[in-house]
């Protein structure tokens, strides 16, 4: 008699996955987004080594510090192009992550879909929040951080200030909490808007006029400082890196006059305004290099306060109103 043994099913060996639930339908649903902005991330960061080793190699050959070496260093179309891409990623996070995160399920009408099942409003918009501000932390906390490594070392080798947007404000916490808070900008417009392409034309416009608006507030981040030296002498060397704010010209007893108060056609008419004035010092309104770390910390504060205050009128408004 032959007997047939029907063999048993293989057992399903179950993957562990690091997210599972509402988290892992999310980032499943704009995988395609995560892994360009990351591409691109990776492509950033390797752009910031090589820049960085390529610059080591070509000061060592030069002998510096022990010799001068002419400024600047850098300043090839390389580095142009990596300054412009480290300038412009909060705001193309802004465009291409924040502003169809929600419009885009509200056009489709994903959004309806998945809030009426067993999945309530805040809980989607916190899934979708959560994985938007990471994906924008994994983008900008290791280009600031690499970017530091470049720079503060050779700063004075550098063809761009520290006071200027494509240091300052792509340096130390500043470029990831611009990141957080131009994405914010974009999700908000994108919630009021409703449609993915009005959404991230307007978030696009509303990031230039942010910029164009901190670049007026970013000397404003700390108190100026006045520095007082004779008439005819140079800057002090331990000055080399301010950024002068303002400048007078000033007599013995503290009063200022404007720079050219005195700048008359002929050099004996200048002598003689100046010993009739009194002038005897140059003066200058400054910001220090040294203020630099919190400059940008306090900068940070005012833009993870913006983030905040976007973040909490996103979640009020979809707990509120129907999406």
């Amino acid at each position: 008699m032959t007997t047939t043994v029907n063999a048993a099913p293989a057992a399903t060996v179950s993957r562990p996955r690091l997210l599972r639930g509402l988290p892992w339908l999310v980032a499943r649903q704009h995988r395609a987004t995560a892994l360009g902005v990351l591409a691109a991330v990776a492509v950033g960061c390797a752009l910031v080594v090589q820049q960085r080793f390529q610059l080591v190699g070509l000061l060592d050959r030069a002998g510096w510090p022990a010799k001068e070496v002419r400024q600047p260093v850098v300043g090839g179309s390389l580095h142009g192009y990596l300054m412009l891409g480290l300038g412009a990623l909060p705001a193309a996070l802004a465009v291409f992550v924040g502003a169809p995160l929600i419009s885009g399920d509200q056009e489709q009408g994903t959004a309806q879909l998945v809030t009426t099942q067993s999945v309530t409003r805040r809980k989607w918009l916190l899934a979708k929040l959560t994985w938007c501000y990471s994906l924008a932390l994994l983008a900008a906390v290791p280009l600031g951080l690499l970017h530091t490594w470049y720079w503060e070392p050779h700063r004075s080798l550098m063809p761009n200030r520290w006071i200027e947007g494509t240091v300052f404000d792509t340096t130390g916490p500043m470029l990831p909490a611009f990141a957080l808070f131009l994405t914010a900008v974009g999700i908000t417009v994108g919630l009021l808007v409703r449609r993915v392409f009005v959404a991230m034309t307007a978030t696009f416009v509303l990031a230039l006029a942010v910029e164009v608006a901190w670049d007026r507030v970013r000397t404003e981040l700390a108190p100026s400082r006045m520095f007082t030296y004779p008439l005819d002498s140079e800057l002090p060397g331990r000055l080399s890196e301010a950024y002068e704010l303002d400048r007078w010209v000033g007599s013995a007893d503290g009063r200022l006059y404007g720079w050219g108060s005195c700048a008359e056609q002929t050099e004996a008419a200048s002598e003689a305004c100046l010993r009739e004035k009194g002038i005897v010092d140059n003066v200058i309104q400054y910001l220090g290099y040294d203020q630099m770390p919190a400059m940008q910390w306090t900068g940070a504060g005012i833009l993870l306060a913006g983030t905040v205050l976007l973040t909490a009128f996103v979640v009020v408004r979809v707990g509120r109103r129907p999406l």
